[in-house]
């Protein structure tokens, strides 16, 4: 493949040409070694071995070693049809399984030779190892693999490999991995003691005192922005029966992940793992008129879904969250104004938290509810709203990955170290209304079928809280921290003062912590900012003397003399602003 440009296409070329000098580097190194596969991927390859040794981090040095030698050797990669594959790879047992099944489908047997290592593979790859001389790359772990992931296959030993262009591209990425590395939620969390997660319950996570502060402030935070935009909270039932979810099209499309409990021989219910069959029935309670739309139900309540123990990770994938979701019922004409209103709010709230944003639409997957016409139509809406609000090239394009009742929109937001992460979610479903029978009086008398809207912001107040205690490695704002103020008294004296200062500041709800222990001063500071608070009062005889305080802020900024009612105005200020910076002249 020729370096014309260095482009998406070529980096994987190059870096599952660099598979295959790690393949040959192993073999050279080790006995009896059978190879598996050794595909590209985001930040490097892998490849897949079967091999007596038990390859652990000391034999990394010398692998890389080796593939160092190959690539001196200026070896061209050639391309070449295998005329007798089944007899080629006779004593290859997981290249001859793929062959067969290549054969079988009619499909042409081609393998790769650089000198004298050969490998099944359909390419591409770089033309000559010269080529990748300048790339860096680098072992980063071994791990176990069954052979094509299932483990009634065998267990396979995996090694991964960073790998980019130059040996600075390499570093950097290292320094961004040991970066995520310290701001990685799960050790934040339990560090300082958010939440944390035990084996008792997987993927559902253990909510301590402070982790709950941020986790209402939050709710609380979401209940006042929805009620201003004319949502209306609701609250459904935990468990539904099977005939619900029949109707909704879930018993048949994500049974797999309902957590099911059996009442009786004849009765079924599930947990539920979604809002939306429960907002159908709240919508239909009552008759409806089109005076009434668009009427907007919002829910908090908790949600459960059955996930595979290798897919959670921490709060990002669990099996308990709570979602911030609302069900709009609306008008056709109704919907591009629904739309950019959902989108308003989204870029409100992401905005506060300092978060980027991109937008997706996913359109029409291969199962799907109702008539093609009528997802046409509903794509064709959202659309118009994506170009008039980001512009024609603004958002990406996802084909197919709508859900089973409707096409989305799909908001994916950076954080401060520039990782994606999936939050926003709006869907528009043409479906559920009518599996549900639901109907409203329009203005000319007839009954009609209302469109329906699921969105949720946030996306899942769980996720968020993991995202954003990366986005800020837990140095949350003041408006968010669990403990916004904390008060060192410098001696027992000065605990009348500090103890004055803690009810002032209460007064306003502030969320203050007093260290009246018998540790020193310095010891006092020292886990005031272990824990990330945003300021720490100093009270000594000065402070107490003059009726002020000191103040050492999270930045490392230092105020001495302080009017502690300019603080609680600088305090309020934060708190009803929602500002991420904290104010540092008072």
């Amino acid at each position: 493949m020729a370096k014309e440009a260095m482009n998406v296409e070529y980096i994987e070329a190059a870096r599952h040409s660099l598979s295959h000098i790690l393949a040959q580097a192993v073999c050279e190194l080790f006995d009896g070694v059978q190879l598996g596969i050794g595909p590209a991927i985001d930040d490097g390859f892998y490849y897949d071995f079967d091999l007596k040794h038990r390859i652990t981090e000391e034999d990394f040095a010398a692998i890389e070693t080796k593939m160092t030698e190959i690539l001196k050797t200026d070896v061209a990669f050639v391309k070449r049809v295998v005329e007798n594959p089944l007899e080629f790879f006779a004593n290859m047992p997981y290249k001859l399984e793929l062959v067969k099944e290549l054969v079988e489908a009619g499909e042409k047997i081609t393998i790769y030779e650089s000198g004298d290592f050969v490998d099944l593979c359909a390419g591409p790859h770089v033309e000559n190892m010269r080529e990748l001389r300048n790339w860096g790359f680098k072992i980063s772990s071994i791990a176990g693999a069954y052979w094509r992931g299932s483990s009634d296959n065998a267990m396979l030993q995996r090694v991964y490999v960073h790998a980019f262009a130059s040996r600075k591209e390499l570093k950097e990425y290292h320094a961004f991995l040991e970066e995520a590395k310290k701001r990685d939620h799960r050790m934040l969390g339990n560090q300082l003691d958010l939440f944390f997660f035990d084996e008792t319950a997987p993927g559902m996570a253990y909510w301590m005192p402070k982790g709950l502060k941020i986790y209402n402030k939050l709710l609380q935070f979401s209940r006042d922005v929805h009620e201003a935009k004319g949502y209306q909270e609701v609250v459904g039932p935990q468990l539904n029966h099977s005939s619900l979810w029949v109707t909704s099209g879930h018993w048949q499309h994500y049974d797999g992940n309902m957590f099911k409990v059996q009442i009786d021989e004849n009765n079924v219910y599930a947990i539920k793992p979604m809002n939306c069959p429960n907002a159908m029935i709240m919508f239909k309670k009552k008759n409806r008129s089109y005076r009434e739309l668009p009427l907007r139900f919002s829910e908090l309540s908790m949600l459960h879904r059955d996930e595979s123990s290798g897919a959670m990770h921490g709060l990002m994938r669990v099996q308990a969250f709570r979602q911030d979701d609302a069900h709009i019922f609306c008008t056709q004409e109704q919907i591009a104004g629904e739309m950019n209103g959902i989108m308003d709010i989204m870029d409100y709230i992401y905005n506060i938290f300092g978060l980027k944003y991109k937008a997706f639409l996913s359109t029409r997957p291969e199962t799907f509810l109702g008539e093609i016409e009528t997802w046409n139509e509903a794509e064709a809406v959202l659309k118009d709203v994506l170009a008039s609000r980001f512009g024609e090239d603004g958002y990406t394009l996802n084909e197919g990955d709508g859900a089973f009742y409707g096409p989305k929109i799909d908001i994916k937001v950076y954080d401060a170290i520039g990782r994606e992460w999936q939050l926003c979610t709006i869907q528009l479903d043409y479906q559920l209304a009518s599996n549900f029978e639901l109907e409203y009086t329009d203005s000319d008398g007839k009954r009609k079928t209302p469109v329906v809207v699921h969105r949720a912001v946030f996306g899942s107040v769980d996720r968020f809280i993991g995202v954003i205690t990366e986005h800020f490695a837990a140095r949350f704002p003041f408006w968010l921290s669990p403990v916004q103020i904390g008060i060192v008294p410098v001696h027992n004296q000065h605990e009348e003062y500090a103890k004055k200062i803690q009810d002032q500041l209460a007064q306003y709800g502030f969320r203050v912590s007093l260290d009246t222990s018998d540790g020193t001063m310095g010891n006092k500071i020292k886990g005031f900012r272990n824990e990330l608070v945003p300021y720490i009062i100093i009270l000594g005889d000065k402070e107490v003397a003059d009726g002020k305080i000191s103040l050492r802020v999270r930045t490392g900024v230092q105020v001495n003399d302080i009017e502690l009612d300019k603080f609680i105005d600088a305090c309020l200020d934060m708190e009803d602003s929602y500002k991420i910076e904290l104010a540092e002249e008072f």
